[in-house]
């Protein structure tokens, strides 16, 4: 038709309406509809099956169905090693004993992408590169690029801890050269660079948040896609540490200590003081959480969001009881700070397993530790608990969110100090509980992270604590609201549908009023060539 035409302007118009506004109204109606029967849970015959174009959904890739044999066997050495939770440590102890073999054991034998090098199979995006430098790019250094044939494992690392200073020093610096230089990214000059959140009185300011934006900066979806398509037992593994803190005071027997309003007598060590410098007065750690226990403000967001995650039963047991290590040292403080640590930890777990955040390729690790503040360099580390989500299945290990069940005993060091270790329900003994979820499937075309959206509003009601345990069953969704929501799509969708079709026929029809002069003409200078021959 463009050589009969010329390209006549009328024509193009008709053919760009159809290809641009009617074609891809038709594709998105069915594949909306394939999605409503999808979450009402109805089988979808042949005839109803979403618009394929060559090589998958809307031109969708060569992704091969993943195989998750490999990481489901990491995943099972991972609870077979032992750990030892509740203990006062040094961080050495806890990153080296408890934290790394479980993420070496996830990662074991894999090609661990992380190095921003190793992601130079993509032409470099930065404006700011001039000539010689986008050369040298193009031609070198995406030498050092990944095997994405090979099976592998992109991994990044995420760490809270409160923004207090007197958790700025040993801990965070010992984490981030042992736990975040080994599976956190790093940049282009090897430098590590972990999801460092401080949210005030440490744990999370929001669990979901916190999940949706370490997922969402590992990888973009280009990176996904190419991921995905290397292998099929290529998986994503996102590591996210949650961490409170509580001062350590050693006051030795016959010396008196007053935090929050009590005067503590004949005791060894006061859990929620701190004394930051031997020149200076002790002082309460952490403040946020000390604060909300013992002179709740109702205006002060942070003693809200730290209650909710506290649980209104837990408030209620800790500001009417008080709870002692076998010695009498009051412990109300780091029990606490155990709980809104390990329930960040259960919350960042939902968001990632339930929640969404992982598809059937992720793999979620998450742990929950109080960092134990003592005035010195040799600061501690009590380790609560750990958990993971993948392939449907959840499963924790460690001190739970029941402040009633807590109870502890005091240890002497060889160098006379005193180190607390926590028990639950009189034990040491935590064992692995389990539950399933529903797997987010893998979406063929993903949108950018929304990392700038507002959050919703808190509410300043308190919200229960997540508990699991070995009997629990599975949470079923219901979909109905995903249901209704995807049936006014689809009703908008019919509707401009019909208008396309209208608009599609209309076009056809001038476009063969249009081409049939043509082809009247073609047809009398064929007879006219005919007669002279």
């Amino acid at each position: 038709i463009g050589s009969r035409c010329c390209l006549k302007p009328e024509l193009l118009s008709c053919l760009s309406m159809v290809l641009t506004r009617v074609l891809p109204v038709l594709l998105l109606a069915s594949t909306c509809a394939a999605s409503l029967h999808q979450a009402s849970g109805m089988p979808m015959s042949v005839a109803q099956a979403p618009l394929r174009l060559k090589g998958g959904f809307l031109g969708g890739s060569k992704e091969s169905k993943f195989d998750p044999t490999v990481a489901q066997e990491r995943i099972d050495q991972l609870w077979k090693l032992d750990c030892d939770f509740g203990r006062e440590a040094e961080p050495k102890y806890v990153y080296f004993e408890e934290i790394i073999p479980d993420r070496f054991s996830l990662t074991k034998g894999i090609q661990l992408i992380r190095d921003e090098l190793c992601m130079s199979f993509n032409k470099p995006k930065h404006k700011n590169f001039n000539m010689d430098s986008a050369r040298i790019a193009a031609k070198n250094v995406q030498a050092c690029a990944a095997d994405l044939s090979l099976p592998s494992v992109l991994s990044t690392c995420a760490y809270t801890v409160c923004g207090d200073r007197i958790c700025q020093s040993g801990a965070v610096r010992d984490y981030t050269r042992s736990v975040a230089g080994r599976f956190g990214s790093l940049t282009e000059f090897g430098d590590p660079k972990p999801e460092l959140f401080f949210a005030t009185g440490g744990g999370t300011d929001s669990g979901p948040t916190l999940a949706h934006v370490t997922v969402a900066h590992a990888w973009d979806p280009q990176l996904k896609k190419q991921l995905y398509e290397g292998n099929a037992k290529s998986y994503v593994l996102a590591n996210i540490d949650i961490s409170t803190h509580c001062g350590h005071l050693d006051i030795g027997k016959g010396n008196a200590g007053k935090l929050a309003g009590k005067e503590h007598k004949d005791v060894a060590v006061i859990y929620g003081m701190a004394q930051e410098s031997i020149f200076r007065d002790p002082r309460a750690a952490c403040g946020a959480i000390v604060g909300m226990l013992a002179a709740f403000n109702l205006a002060n967001g942070v003693h809200v969001r730290l209650r909710n995650d506290l649980g209104e039963k837990n408030y209620q047991f800790l500001t009417n009881n008080e709870v002692k290590a076998d010695d009498g040292s009051p412990i109300n403080f780091l029990v606490a700070a155990c709980i809104i640590s390990v329930q960040g930890m259960m919350n960042t777990l939902e968001a990632l397993g339930s929640g969404g955040e992982l598809d059937e390729r992720g793999v979620g690790h998450t742990t929950a530790q109080v960092q134990i503040n003592n005035g010195d360099n040799n600061e501690c580390i009590l380790y609560c608990a750990r958990g993971t989500v993948f392939n449907g299945e959840m499963r924790v290990q460690g001190l739970g969110v029941d402040a009633s069940r807590y109870s502890a005993k005091m240890v002497t060091m060889k160098d006379g100090k005193k180190r607390v270790k926590v028990l639950y329900d009189g034990t040491d003994q935590h064992p692995i509980l389990a539950r399933s979820y529903s797997v987010q499937a893998n979406a063929q075309v993903t949108n950018p992270a929304k990392d700038d959206e507002p959050e919703p509003a808190r509410t300043n009601s308190p919200v229960p604590t997540i508990s699991m345990s070995a009997s629990s069953s599975p949470a079923r969704q219901n979909p109905r609201g995903r249901v209704t929501e995807l049936e006014s799509q689809v009703t908008e969708l019919r509707q401009e549908v019909r208008e396309g079709w209208t608009e599609f026929r209309q076009s056809i029809k001038e476009l063969m009023s249009a081409v049939a002069p043509l082809a009247q003409g073609d047809e009398a200078a064929g007879d006219q060539e005919e007669g002279q021959a």
